[in-house]
Parts: structure tokens; C-alpha cells; sequence
């Protein structure tokens, strides 16, 4: 008598998922503590252009300063007042961040200063400025 190929499996063998898991959750959290995220600032600038422009580092917390003087700070529009509390808050979150000004061409260059005394003051030692590169 010729026996069947299924007779011979054992009918409680099942696929063990647990090593799929530690691997999917390593990689979860590999790409979670890699990743840096971006605070941007929420409006579009005419930012100025330099020479000497260099790009700067990702994981930057981006401070805007429109033409008509706004500044905004993660999508929201706040007040001189308000700047050091808001990057104090934000520096909380990524500690190693930078704080990059985008000020428009238009701005006033004493709110630019005040809002880079704000950041500074919030114990943020790395504040630039944000230019558009252009050619010599």
C-alpha cells in the first residue's frame, strides 16, 4: 500500500512569526530614531541671495519673517514675544536642532535682529540666516 504524502506531516506544525516581528520592529525603530524631522515655518519667503550661501544640516527648527513683518514658527503666526517660548518649547523636542531665519528682502532688519536675540536667549547656540545661493 502506497502511503499519501500528507500522512506523514505533523498536524500541529505551524510557522513561528516571532523572529519576523523582532526584525519588524527593529527596523521600526532603526528608522524612528534615524529620522530627523523639519519644523517649518509655514509661509513661502523672498529670501535674499549670497555667495557665500552653504546649505545647512536637516533637524533645523525654521523661524519666517515675511515682508509685512509676521513672524511664524510651525505654521503659526506669533509675536516678538512669543519667539523664545515657542523655540524654548521646540528646542525641548530636538535638543541638537539649529534654528534657521528665513527673513524675506522686505523685512525690517531690527525685527530680524530682535528675533535672532529671542533664539538666542532660548539657549540656542547655532542661529542662521537663510539665503538663496547665487553665482559670482
Amino acid at each position: 500500500m502506497k502511503k499519501h504524502w500528507r500522512q506523514g506531516l505533523d498536524e500541529d506544525a505551524e510557522i513561528n512569526l516571532t523572529p519576523m516581528l523582532d526584525v519588524v520592529f527593529i527596523l521600526l525603530i532603526f528608522f524612528l530614531v534615524t529620522s530627523s524631522f523639519v519644523k517649518e515655518s509655514g509661509v513661502e519667503v523672498d529670501r535674499p541671495g549670497a555667495v557665500t550661501a552653504v546649505r545647512k544640516g536637516q533637524g533645523a527648527l525654521m523661524i519666517a519673517i515675511t515682508r509685512d513683518n509676521e513672524i511664524w514658527i510651525d505654521r503659526r503666526r506669533v509675536e516678538i514675544g512669543s519667539v523664545r517660548t515657542w523655540v524654548e518649547r521646540l528646542q525641548a523636542q530636538n535638543p541638537t536642532s539649529a534654528v534657521i531665519i528665513q527673513a524675506d528682502q522686505a523685512a525690517a532688519a531690527g525685527l530680524l535682529v530682535q528675533v535672532i536675540d529671542q533664539a538666542r536667549r532660548a539657549g540656542v547656540a547655532d542661529v542662521a540666516i537663510a539665503a538663496e545661493p547665487i553665482d559670482d
